[in-house]
């Protein structure tokens, strides 16, 4: 994400529930991801956390772009 990405995100989440609730959840699984990358050894069940992790952040931030492309568009 760029400069302009996170301006149209400042300006558009006061009233856009749903770009502000993807962008909460991405931030919150980049915290917790780091977090279990950042532990030198990882349980089985951490490891199916961190994978599942990785998938749900992805999936926000697909959507984040699908609305924050949109967004560019119709500021055009």
């Amino acid at each position: 994400m760029d400069q302009r990405d996170f301006g149209l995100l400042e300006k558009h989440m006061s009233y856009d529930p749903e770009l502000k609730s993807l962008w909460e959840d991405h931030v919150l699984y980049k915290n917790q991801v780091e977090k279990l990358e950042n532990k030198t050894f990882r349980t089985p069940i951490e490891e199916r956390t961190l994978k599942q992790l990785k998938k749900q952040k992805l999936e926000a931030k697909t959507r984040l772009m699908e609305i924050l492309d949109s967004l560019r568009v119709s500021s055009e």
